[in-house]
């Protein structure tokens, strides 16, 4: 079991306390007609979330059989939650002629009604306009509440107010059935736009449940001069510890060594605050008990540990919000990357089918003898074994075995690199027949492999570019997709499979390079045209031309320095085909990226394959000068295994559904390393023009750290603005941080000037 917690930690390494319920297009849930919206499906701010809702209610109205006369006792919709989403829901259905009910577990715009008396709600970002009836403008809690409580009643929508959904069962015939503590309703759809701050997580400490013990703070102006415990270390406990230390004396607990997860603003607040002694700050404490008007807290003093009593006539535990898991397990609701079914039954079932293959290929670690297979049955036998086993793994995925799905990435990865490897020298089970059976048309594998990675690149990076460009009108992301793609289909495609051929054959190069052979025979030195060494490490050996040393040299310690100089490591980002699949193909799941401090800590593993590729290329340089043959022929070979076939391609690629796509660029990547330390240096140096930067607007969202592909976490440089560079992350500059806030915290600050990404 230990083994399997390892290697499930790893893998959802990604996840963060935001996880979110797994959806599908149009924010379908795993449950068939059960839509999710609102910030639980990703929508920080009202507008956006208010956006979802018309959005949902347009495709859902366009959908046959959703007004079915037939069923009268049978609601068009139930919507569970009257937030922004769900009220925008309702009055956007009642427009389009849909019958919908709106439950709600507590009060109309709960979440808003529960914030601090007078607390200013922002109608964010200014530059959107709202989408919907549901009014929206910058306004105090107060006024938002009595709005909306108003157009519910002017437009006769039937929300029910403090009835929750207890239970929900999906009938045969497609609708659903749900129940509350008043009654049952049937519906043809669900929307659930419940939010995920409804459930004020919990110290789990006695006395907790006492009166003077709260979770949230409604009227801090009704407490004068007492003492009040705060317990958090998030702006939410922060800014309550500042409202309440005008008239009482307040103590702040927080059980981290430094607060990183402030506002700006805050901070200067806080620091403010603490120099005229209003608040008195205990880092580095747990709360063990609450007392009748007091509290005991646990402090570590440097790895001393004591117990301290403080007064404590209120309590407020402001530490965040769960996600209410345990009710939408109870619906049924799928969260994403959640690690269900057995690892053992998919390296079983995986092992069966490599077996099977192996008999197919009639080779179990060589030629099989007639005698053992005197009828020949056994490739057919072989073929039938790893189809069921192949079948198996896919049926258990679709049962929602997570580990199957794995398995079955890894065969198609394993099957499509290690046959790659070149006629004879494919890896097990394919060895002597997979090259030659994946050749066709007088063409090898290699060239349908490039075919195969082109197309990949090109229907997946259309799809993204759709996503983060066009329908965000985001110029910056359209240029970088279209140069990505570009890239690929010119320099990773054309060039060598076609047009270096016709330059030779047509002596586009001129007379001299055309009829030399040693320029002439190696159009697989035209990658090098772009992919610099260490990426490309062959540059400079196998007997090169003299016209490829000098650019492979021009490349590597010239324009890739100049460019980085400008740019960091956009590179990645924007031209390299390894980086370009990344972020096509592994776009969809970028939001898995390995985040948090042992993630960083594994970048250094690149710089290990940079020394390996440095080490390799020089025994290669020298091997006919001090007679290394034998170790320089093994150390390329065993670099091309390592390196080129599992490293570059089996294993990240295998991943990228379960850690995103940036797997490879960010831990192995030896030009990639070689980038960061070119970045590193000219950021320490001053010289760097390449920065991102952010304003005062940030609300803590998470989405721009939730969206890196190299794990991040942006939102900490937005919350403190501090500069965002190179000299302290491993950003390769694709803008998507930029893309995706909502608030428009974020900017490129290249050349001095500050520039959005979608500018």
């Amino acid at each position: 079991m230990k083994f399997r917690d390892r290697l499930t930690n790893l893998l959802s390494s990604g996840s963060t306390d935001q996880r979110r319920p797994e959806l599908r297009k149009n924010n379908e849930s795993n449950v068939k007609g059960l839509y999710i919206i609102g910030d639980l499906a990703g929508a920080p701010v009202i507008k956006l979330a208010m956006a979802q809702a018309v959005d949902l209610i347009d495709h859902l109205a366009g959908m046959p059989g959703m007004r079915n006369p037939e069923k009268p006792d049978c609601l068009d919709l139930l919507i569970v939650g009257a937030g922004a989403a769900g009220l925008n829901a309702a009055l956007a259905a009642k427009d389009q002629g849909l019958t919908a009910k709106v439950l709600e577990k507590g009060k109309i715009a709960n979440t808003i009604e529960n914030f601090p008396e007078g607390k200013w709600v922002y109608a964010e970002p200014d530059s959107t306009p709202a989408k919907g009836k549901l009014w929206l403008d910058g306004a105090r809690k107060e006024d938002l509440v009595k709005r909306w409580n108003a157009i519910v009643r002017d437009n006769r929508l039937d929300v029910q107010t403090e009835e929750p959904l207890t239970g929900l069962n999906r009938r045969k015939d497609g609708t659903f059935e749900a129940q509350t503590p008043e009654g049952t309703y049937r519906a043809h759809k669900i929307v659930l736009a419940t939010g995920q701050r409804g459930n004020p997580r919990q110290l789990g400490v006695p006395g907790e449940e006492q009166e003077h013990v709260y979770h949230r703070l409604y009227s801090p102006t009704k407490y004068r001069d007492e003492d009040i415990l705060v317990v958090g270390g998030g702006n939410s406990a922060v800014e309550a510890a500042l409202t309440l230390s005008k008239r009482n004396r307040v103590l702040l607990s927080y059980r981290g060594g430094e607060f990183t997860r402030l506002f700006k603003d805050n901070q200067q607040q806080l620091d403010q605050a603490l120099a005229e002694g209003r608040i008195e700050v205990l880092l580095n404490s747990t709360v063990n008990r609450f007392g009748a008007d007091d509290a005991t807290l646990e402090v570590d003093r440097g790895g001393h540990r004591e117990e301290v009593t403080v007064p404590a006539h209120h309590a407020f535990c402001l530490i965040g919000a769960d996600l209410p898991v345990r009710f939408l397990k109870s619906l049924g609701i799928r969260l994403e990357n959640e690690w269900v079914g057995s690892p053992w039954w998919s390296l079983l079932l995986s092992a069966a089918t490599l077996t099977g293959l192996s008999f197919l290929g009639g080779r179990l670690g060589g030629s099989m003898p007639i005698e053992l297979d005197p009828a020949g049955i056994a490739p057919l036998a072989g073929g039938l074994v790893a189809i069921a086993a192949a079948a198996g793994i896919v049926w258990s995925g679709v049962r929602g075995d997570r580990w199957s799905w794995l398995g079955l990435s890894f065969l198609v990865w394993y099957s499509i690199y290690g046959i790659k490897v070149g006629a004879g020298s494919e890896f097990w089970p394919f060895r002597g027949w997979g090259y030659e059976s994946l050749s066709f048309f007088s063409r090898p594998w290699a060239f349908w492999y490039t075919v195969m990675y082109t197309g990949l690149m090109t229907v997946f990076g259309i799809g993204a570019l759709k996503r983060w460009g066009i329908d965000r009108k985001d110029k910056f992301q359209i240029w970088r997709y279209t140069s990505l793609l570009a890239f690929q289909w010119i320099f990773f495609f054309l060039i060598p499979e076609f047009l270096f051929q016709w330059a030779i054959k047509y002596q586009w190069v001129g007379e001299a390079l055309a009829n030399d052979p040693q320029f002439a025979e190696q159009a697989w030195r035209s990658y090098g045209i772009v992919y610099a060494w260490p990426l490309f490490i062959y540059t400079w050996f196998y007997d090169p031309h003299q016209i490829w040393v000098i650019w492979g040299v021009l490349l590597t310690f010239a324009l890739i320095p100049l460019f980085v100089l400008f740019h960091g490591k956009r590179y990645c980002s924007w031209i390299c085909g390894c980086g370009g699949l990344a972020e096509t193909f592994g776009d969809r799941w970028r939001h898995l990226a390995p985040k948090g401090r042992q993630a960083e800590k594994l970048e250094w593993m690149g710089l290990v394959v940079l020394v390996f590729a440095t080490l390799v290329t020089l025994a290669l340089l020298a091997k006919d000068t001090y007679g290394l043959i034998k170790t320089a022929d093994w150390s390329i070979y065993l670099y091309r295994i390592l390196v080129d076939v599992w490293l570059v391609g089996i294993l990240p690629v295998t991943v990228y559904p379960f850690m995103g796509g940036k797997v490879w660029c960010r831990y192995w990547c030896p030009l990639a390393k070689m980038m960061q330390i070119f970045s590193k240096g000219f950021t320490l140096l001053g010289l760097s023009r390449f920065h991102i930067v952010a304003n005062d607007k940030c609300i803590a969202c998470n989405e721009c750290s939730r969206n890196c592909q190299v794990g991040i976490d942006v939102m900490q440089y937005a919350l403190k603005q501090e500069t965002l560079d190179n000299g302290t992350s491993s950003c390769i500059g694709c803008g998507v941080c930029v893309s995706v806030c909502p608030m428009d915290t974020l900017s490129f600050d290249n050349a001095g000037g500050q520039t959005a990404a979608g500018s």
